[in-house]
């Protein structure tokens, strides 16, 4: 079984994107986390991604279980807008921060006006509250944005909360840590 531990900002569209995530970047390669230069150690479309290096046993609670000498052991990260949730198990609910009510249904039906974005927010049917998709309560952690950090096979080895705190300083933004377990990429 394959596993990816995703950390995406909690906002639909966080500006400039791009040049964050190439600083997030310059940030792993000198803290030996990722290698400089990308190779096929990724899973999806090219396989291009950043190879895990020595320094990341510094950022996750269990080491040994990090997936050195394995195909896929890369970072790949994505700058188009993107849904980051649990493949397997993912129960598709979501509740309203204002009235508390279930929304799940209605806000992941209106993914279809966000994916392309010609939205960023969710109005709940329920109470009219309207916010960024990211503002409403899910009862699994996930992200939909335009920048998503994607750590191949890291996830058994559960990244530290400072490390995903530090992710969120960066990004001076709240984070997701997204689990997902796939039954094969």
């Amino acid at each position: 079984m394959q596993t990816q531990a995703i950390i995406a900002p909690r906002i639909s569209t966080l500006p400039v994107h791009e040049p964050r995530a190439r600083a997030i970047l310059r940030w792993l390669v000198r803290k030996d986390i990722i290698e400089e230069q990308p190779s096929t150690c990724g899973s999806t479309g090219n396989r291009m991604a950043y190879a895990i290096s020595a320094g990341a046993r510094a950022v996750v609670e269990r080491p040994e279980l990090l997936p050195f000498g394995e195909r896929v052991n890369g970072l790949e990260v994505v700058t188009d807008r993107c849904i980051f949730t649990p493949m397997d198990g993912f129960l598709h609910e979501a509740g309203c921060p204002q009235c508390r009510r279930e929304v799940g249904e209605a806000l992941f039906d209106s993914l279809e006006d966000w994916m392309p974005g010609h939205t960023d927010n969710f109005s709940c049917p329920e109470c009219g509250h309207e916010d960024d998709i990211n503002g409403f309560l899910f009862l699994q952690p996930c992200a939909f944005s335009n920048l998503g950090f994607i750590f191949n096979n890291w996830e058994r080895a559960g990244l530290k909360k400072g490390f995903v705190a530090e992710f969120a300083d960066w990004l001076d933004q709240p984070v997701a840590h997204v689990s997902v377990y796939i039954n094969s990429i």
